[in-house]
C-alpha cells in the first residue's frame, strides 16, 4: 500500500461511467480554480478542450488519436501532475458533497392531467 499515490486512495465508488466522468470534470474545474496549482499545469486541460473545439492537423502525426482521447489524456495528465494532497482534498470535498444528496427523499403528490379539449 505504501507504493500507491495518495490520490489513488480516494477514488469515488464505481457507479457508472457517466457519473465518474462528471466527477472528474468537477474535480478538474475545482483544481483549475485553486490558486495552489501551477499555472503551467492549468494549460493542459485548456489546451485539450481547445483542441477538441478547434482540431489542429495532428492526425498527420498521430493518425490513431481521436479528439476524445486528447480530451481524456489532457485531464488525466493534469490530475496526475497536480500535487496529490491538493487533489485528495478536493476529492474528499466532492465526495462529501455527493454523499449529502444521497438518500434524500423528496415528498410529492402525483396528479393525472386529462386532455379536456376533445
Amino acid at each position: 500500500m505504501s507504493d500507491r499515490r495518495p490520490s489513488d486512495l480516494m477514488k469515488p465508488a464505481q457507479r457508472g461511467m457517466l457519473r465518474d466522468m462528471l466527477f472528474n470534470v468537477k474535480l478538474v474545474l475545482r483544481l483549475m480554480a485553486d490558486r495552489r496549482i501551477n499555472l503551467f499545469l492549468k494549460v493542459l486541460p485548456v489546451a485539450s478542450v481547445a483542441y477538441f473545439i478547434v482540431p489542429f492537423p495532428i492526425e498527420n502525426m498521430l493518425p490513431l488519436v481521436d479528439d476524445a482521447a486528447i480530451l481524456w489524456l489532457g485531464s488525466y495528465v493534469f490530475l496526475e501532475l497536480c500535487p496529490p494532497n491538493i487533489v485528495q482534498e478536493h476529492r474528499k470535498q466532492l465526495m462529501a458533497a455527493a454523499s449529502e444528496g444521497e438518500g434524500e427523499v423528496v415528498e410529492a403528490e402525483a396528479t393525472d392531467i386529462t386532455d379536456q379539449t376533445k
